[in-house]
């Protein structure tokens, strides 16, 4: 037989080989443009380009560097043609140096730093504190939203949720949030996620995507993921705006119209087991029942579910408007990596397998109470190793 390429016989078949889709934007594309967005910021900061000199701030030479080198390469003239709002890539200026021509003690000189003999690396004299450095990454190059009277409404909208309840805020947790529709409080401005790009991996080997941000004032932002992350993480007020909820689910009291449909409780048993004796502080069995705890846990020493002992109340939670079965079902699903796996006998010597106990922290029960409240208590699941709630990865 003749052999034959893949293409040849593709070829001789009439088929045309499918291109494989490119994303829009290289790792390389993106840092070329996040690089430049540092110039943009400092063009709007001081009014001027980054100029070159041992006068100047060592970040602005360094600025100054960069834009050089940005101008002399025509595919990042080309890509950066529509960022490039003050003509900063126009020409290359009279003070423009070649930096592939330099060594490095040359290009130490040109940025004021002469070289020495015995360096202490703990002493960063010409360098700026990490926090100042992040503080001006973190300055949003925000621009008019041309179609804000599009998402003017939905501002509105989630405003009146806000007031009534059917939305709450909560303090933001996890760069996992961040996805398109997501809502935040950041800068005491109200934040929506209209886009997020195709994913990529920095240099430092960690995941971002180009965002697109509409703020209430009008605004707009085409900032990376990791920046809205490290600017709610560094506002203290900066907060999360939870999706809209059907309706109270728990309270320490009724309100007007609520209908009770029971109690979430969470017990610790007073078993001598050797597994519940050395773990008393995180074993703990959590169910939902429609009668009074008390009425519940009676006679708990003489059934195999309680481990044929005495129970202590740890805490209850009030529960209404929502389906008890569903609702056990969703708590047992999420904590489900921490079943106890323990066999006991019980009255007749018969082993039996007890439901409802986990090795978990009463914290992280809490805090799974706190996330039925808020309703995001779908998207997450409990892991043993971390001893917190994860967020649950889409596949």
């Amino acid at each position: 037989m003749v052999d034959i390429s893949d293409d040849d016989l593709l070829a001789e078949l009439g088929a045309a080989p499918e291109a494989k889709k490119q994303s829009a934007r290289t790792p390389r594309e993106e840092r070329i443009i996040a690089g430049f967005e540092d110039i943009v910021r400092f063009r709007e900061e001081h009014g001027r380009t980054p100029q070159h000199g041992e006068a100047r701030d060592i970040f602005e030479r360094l600025y100054a560097v960069r834009l050089d080198r940005l101008r002399e390469q025509e595919d990042c003239r080309s890509l950066l043609r529509a960022f490039d709002r003050y003509g900063l890539m126009a020409e290359v200026t009279a003070t423009s140096v070649q930096i592939e021509d330099l060594d490095d003690d040359t290009l130490l000189a040109e940025l004021g730093v002469e070289p020495v003999g015995d360096v202490d690396l703990t002493n960063l004299t010409h360098v700026k504190p990490r926090a100042e450095v992040r503080a001006a990454e973190d300055v949003a190059n925000r621009t008019p939203c041309a179609d804000f009277d599009k998402y003017k409404p939905l501002f509105d909208a989630v405003q009146t949720e806000l007031e009534t309840g059917l939305r709450q805020t909560r303090p933001f947790e996890l760069k996992a949030e961040i996805r398109p529709g997501a809502w935040f409080i950041v800068g005491g401005q109200k934040a929506y996620v209209a886009e997020m790009g195709e994913q990529f991996t920095t240099e430092h080997g960690r995941t971002d995507a180009r965002l697109r941000v509409i703020f209430d004032n009008g605004t707009e932002s085409k900032m990376l993921m990791r920046s809205l992350q490290r600017s709610l993480n560094k506002d203290e007020a900066g907060r999360r705006i939870t999706d809209p909820i059907a309706g109270p689910l728990f309270s320490g009291q009724e309100s007007d119209g609520d209908t009770e449909s029971g109690t979430i409780y969470v017990l610790r048993s007073n078993s001598d087991h050797p597994v519940v004796a050395a773990n008393r502080d995180v074993v703990h069995k959590i169910g939902v029942t429609n009668m009074t705890v008390e009425q519940r846990i009676a006679g708990a020493r003489l059934q195999s579910t309680y481990l044929l002992a005495d129970v202590e109340v740890v805490a209850t939670y009030k529960l209404f408007n929502i389906n008890r079965t569903k609702l056990e079902h969703v708590l047992h699903r999420v904590l489900s990596p921490a079943r106890l796996d323990l066999t006991v006998r019980d009255r007749f010597g018969n082993p039996v397998k007890p439901e409802e106990w986990y090795l978990v922290p009463l914290h992280v029960i809490d805090e799974v109470v706190e996330k039925v409240k808020d309703g995001s208590i779908t998207g997450y699941e409990y892991d043993p190793g971390e001893a917190s709630l994860q967020r649950v990865v889409s596949q």
